[in-house]
């Protein structure tokens, strides 16, 4: 690593929440002031009575945190100020020297927490059913004003700009070849990177494909027709992202500084981190109904109390208000000339058809459609992104 100035130095970083912030945050828990029950027998009101309460009673009596800051302190963590901002990054080098560096961006509400489970067989294959030349040095950031990383205290920090950090970040690691990868905010990073084309990057790789037409994503957004001649996979795609809803972004994206109860009520926080697509929260409520599937009961509270400990529920939010002010799409095609693979997972906000992947990624080396997985697949479906990976990328090597 280089440290080349005082201002570029890399510093070591480590986890230690103190006890009285876990007591209080228990006690908080237990004095919730709660709603009535919703007076629908579904989900279509938000976040439900019973998936939140059980949360809760898991989160005051059962649940342990220092497993996880545990976990976390076991991988080598880092800080350097890019562009006038603390940004912290887990980065893990394998043992293996021809191994090839790939940075994970992450989205909302996710953190370091989702792809950890990756760290360990992309940088170690051998030990994980892979071969010594499927390894990979690997860092994972954290996005501004969220986790560990700083909060931004100006505007400015919309994804384009995150891109701009992150590609500083791998150059500063010392780093001349290196691939990107990123799901929700991740995905649109990394988009932004390969459009930026940073020195060293040489291909990217997606499980939110960002490849709708820019005038099927207006007709969209503004409920307008669609127009005519999509394709039965492409007027599909266009439902599932309208059936989605949304309403958490347009909040963030508007008004993220009214949303003080992110950071008051631990409660609050969860139930809204919950909330962000259906079939995730039909998922999350399974697994708080005793149902082991995807993700655990602390998979998702490992997650809600990094952002409750560093205090980000409205920092992190602002990233929706940044997006918006910079007029960027979520899903609209970006312009990426570099080699792109994309992995298509079928309870994602939206299965990307392969008619619009090849047409908005010219250059695409890989399209895999997997089996089982949704929005957050790197946390729900390890196995299946490590896999996706290797793939992906061997071309490149």
């Amino acid at each position: 690593m280089t440290t080349t100035t005082e201002k570029n130095a890399i510093r070591p970083f480590h986890v230690n929440v103190p006890e009285e912030e876990l007591i209080e945050l228990r006690r908080r828990i237990n004095a919730t002031r709660w709603p009535e029950k919703e007076t629908v027998s579904d989900q279509s009101q938000g976040t439900q009575l019973a998936t939140i309460q059980e949360l809760a009673r898991y989160w005051a009596n059962e649940y342990d945190w220092r497993k996880i800051e545990a976990k976390i302190n076991a991988l080598p963590h880092f800080i350097t100020e890019i562009d006038g901002l603390d940004i912290h990054f887990i980065h893990v080098r394998s043992k293996h020297e021809d191994a090839m560096p790939i940075i994970i961006a992450h989205g909302w509400p996710g953190s370091i927490i989702e792809q950890m489970k990756l760290v360990e067989p992309l940088t170690n294959p051998t030990e994980h059913g892979g071969d010594a030349s499927d390894a990979f040095h690997v860092v994972i950031p954290s996005m501004p004003g969220y986790g560990f990383s700083g909060k931004p205290t100006t505007t400015g920090w919309d994804p384009t700009r995150i891109a701009r950090a992150y590609g500083e970040l791998m150059n500063r690691l010392g780093y001349t070849k290196y691939v990107a990868q990123g799901g929700d905010w991740g995905a649109i990073v990394v988009d932004f990177m390969g459009v930026q084309e940073p020195e060293g990057l040489i291909g990217l790789h997606t499980n939110m494909a960002g490849v709708i037409p820019p005038e099927v994503d207006a007709a969209i957004w503004s409920g307008n027709p669609l127009p005519h001649g999509l394709s039965e996979d492409e007027k599909k795609a266009c439902e599932q992202v309208g059936e989605n809803k949304f309403a958490y972004a347009g909040m963030m994206g508007t008004r993220p500084q009214t949303l003080t109860g992110l950071v008051d009520s631990p409660v609050g926080l969860a139930a809204f981190m919950l909330d962000h697509d259906w079939k995730s929260l039909d998922l999350i409520s399974r697994s708080f109904a005793g149902v082991k599937e995807g993700l655990t009961r602390d998979d998702v509270l490992d997650n809600i109390s990094l952002f409750w400990f560093t205090n980000s529920g409205v920092s992190a939010s602002r990233l929706y208000w940044e997006n918006s002010k910079a007029g960027h799409s979520f899903f609209a095609v970006k312009g990426v000339k570099l080699p792109v693979a994309v992995s298509v997972f079928p309870d994602e906000l939206y299965e990307a058809p392969k008619s619009w992947v090849e047409k908005a990624y010219p250059n695409l080396i890989h399209f895999n459609k997997l089996p089982k997985g949704g929005h957050f697949a790197a946390w729900e479906q390890p196995e299946y992104i490590t896999s996706e990976l290797r793939t992906a990328f061997k071309s490149l090597r």
